[in-house]
């Protein structure tokens, strides 16, 4: 089911405690574009094709990445893509929406995901690393 982009961001608004729908709006465009650059085949479509039109056009559009990150790379590249963000907000950021995507994605889609990019980024997710 795909979500509507209201919904969408009010959850991440929410989860992220953000004051504005803004800043709940940079944080999803940053993590996705990030989080797009790292997911291929299959499970980026699938993934895609469960959020908002919007923000399905930046998974599939992503930033260009030469190499996959490691979850503490994935978060220091999220806050220099965040204007005065620190590591300690970028995990914030990332919590927040990669738990309302992983809600939205479904617990299969999501371990799949998971089993794409390397260790520590269940915990991004808040899921556990599959096994």
């Amino acid at each position: 089911m795909t979500l509507r982009w209201e919904a969408f961001l009010d959850r991440v608004q929410e989860r992220g405690e953000y004051s504005t729908r803004l800043e709940a709006e940079r944080a999803a465009r940053v993590v996705l574009a990030l989080l797009g650059a790292h997911l291929v085949g299959a499970e980026r479509s699938e993934l895609a094709a469960r959020l908002p039109e919007t923000y399905a056009l930046i998974l599939l559009n992503p930033l260009q990445a030469t190499e996959p990150l490691s979850s503490e790379r994935f978060v220091r590249a999220t806050a220099s893509w965040i204007e005065d963000a620190t590591e300690q907000t970028a995990k914030w950021d990332i919590g927040a929406v990669l738990s309302v995507v992983a809600d939205g994605a479904g617990e299969e889609l999501t371990r799949r995901i998971l089993l794409q990019l390397p260790a520590g980024y269940g915990l991004l997710f808040g899921c556990p690393e599959p096994t």
